[in-house]
């Protein structure tokens, strides 16, 4: 059996990284060095390769917050990234050295945000249970919503169904774009309005992250006559197309202007692909539902996808 050995991340093993990543069971693109390193200014990374009789096998994405290590704070999920083939046993065994190393280290607590299973091209909740054998407890659980556009059409709701036909009626069109800053617009001007917050990404920042990846991030608008209506900008991995930012117009909220684009890419360009996801529904930590958002999501056939984060003490 052989011994696994945890290991600080070093810029110069960015090729490995990245290739460990692209044949990873749980990883997406979120995890290529070009995509988490692009606010390094904001997080101190922490990262951690873990190393087996020499050889890399997983990795570890973190950043270090004081005596706080956190997987990852400028990432929706983190976790072990796990290896096509990797059993139970040598997963935890990367959880020991990885505590052993940060008991070392002087760090007191592991925030732990694990990949859920939608993204995942394999089963690989085995940190699940090496979370449960280590005694991590559930901080928080935020509520998603997703369909599987690959199993047949889900079934919508009447009030979808209306607001989509009204859309098409009105003569609104849904196309890719490129041009970000127009709808960036309107997603500040409705996330300032709407929940006193902003967008987590700046304009600058996601053209930057859509020109290192642009099979991957895409921006989708409902228009008429060349006003722009609505957005939704979509995160494309293997397994999963997610929903990263929605926002519309009042005059698209009037025309149905996100059922048409969501109808589109739910039935013609997602039509394949094994989940579709909405995004969260939920804010602090969980514990509030916006039951008006959710119902939205509901209303195109989305059941429950939860988004959990744990914690783990040190001593």
């Amino acid at each position: 059996m052989k011994k696994i050995e945890a290991g600080i991340y070093d810029p110069s093993d960015k090729g490995l990284w990245d290739a460990l990543v692209r044949t990873s069971r749980n990883a997406t693109f979120l995890f290529m060095r070009d995509y988490m390193d692009y606010h390094s200014s904001r997080y101190r990374d922490y990262s951690l390769v873990f190393r087996a009789a020499g050889e890399p096998v997983a990795l570890f994405p973190a950043n270090e917050d004081g005596t706080t290590v956190v997987s990852h704070g400028g990432l929706t999920y983190g976790g072990l990234l796990l290896p096509e083939r990797c059993g139970g046993a040598e997963v935890m065994r990367m959880f020991d050295a990885m505590i052993e190393h940060f008991s070392r280290r002087g760090i007191r607590r592991l925030v732990y945000k694990p990949v859920p299973h939608i993204y995942h091209r394999a089963p690989a909740e085995e940190e699940l249970y090496a979370l449960y054998r280590n005694g991590a407890r559930l901080a928080a659980r935020a509520l998603s919503s997703t369909i599987s556009p690959a199993s047949g059409t889900p079934h919508f709701a009447k009030l979808r169904e209306r607001c989509i036909k009204r859309g098409i009626k009105n003569g609104l069109t849904v196309r890719e774009t490129t041009r970000f800053e127009p709808f960036w617009r309107i997603l500040t001007e409705n996330l300032a309005g709407r929940h006193a917050t902003r967008p987590v990404h700046t304009a600058d920042e996601i053209m930057l992250l859509k020109s290192r990846f642009p099979e991957n991030i895409r921006l989708y608008i409902s228009e008429k006559e060349g006003e722009l209506l609505a957005g939704v900008v979509m995160y494309e991995t293997p397994r999963c197309a997610h929903a990263q930012y929605i926002a519309s117009t009042p005059h698209g909220r009037e025309t149905g202007a996100l059922d048409v684009i969501f109808f589109t890419l739910i039935t013609e360009v997602y039509g394949r692909v094994p989940y579709f996801d909405f995004g969260i529904s939920t804010e602090q930590g969980g514990t509030v539902l916006n039951e008006g958002l959710l119902s939205q999501k509901e209303g195109f056939g989305a059941t429950g996808t939860v988004y959990d984060t744990y914690e783990i003490e040190i001593k």
